[in-house]
């Protein structure tokens, strides 16, 4: 109780504290959060081994299902509070040369400080 709700979708990490009737303490959607769940909203499923950032193995049809969900539902409704490593680091922990803030959804550099 009182403290923040936070889940990542696509690396990026969103605040659902006002979404708590779903993502909160014995929600619908709680087990979402504190992770980035981006298999299992690809896949609308709550199923642990869907609950990781790997998207291998998504159909088409699931990976458009992730971006719709991303952009309407996340993006439009819900702050961005952060990125996880797995967007701003490569697999061997070095920087993303490739990733910059100001080109990342919904960033305001105001934000930031």
């Amino acid at each position: 109780e009182g403290q923040p709700i936070y889940m990542a979708v696509k690396g990026v990490v969103f605040d659902v504290t006002s979404g708590k009737e779903f993502y909160g303490k014995g929600a619908p959607y709680n087990a979402l959060v504190g992770k980035d769940s981006t298999r299992g909203v690809a896949k609308m499923s709550l199923d642990p081994e869907d609950l990781t950032h790997d998207t291998t193995g998504l159909t088409e049809e699931e990976l458009k299902s992730l971006d719709d969900i991303f952009n309407d539902v996340y993006k439009a409704k819900y702050p961005i509070v952060g990125y996880t490593s797995q967007r701003i680091l490569n697999e061997d922990g070095s920087p993303n040369q490739n990733f910059k803030p100001e080109d990342q959804p919904l960033f305001s550099i105001r934000d930031e400080f």
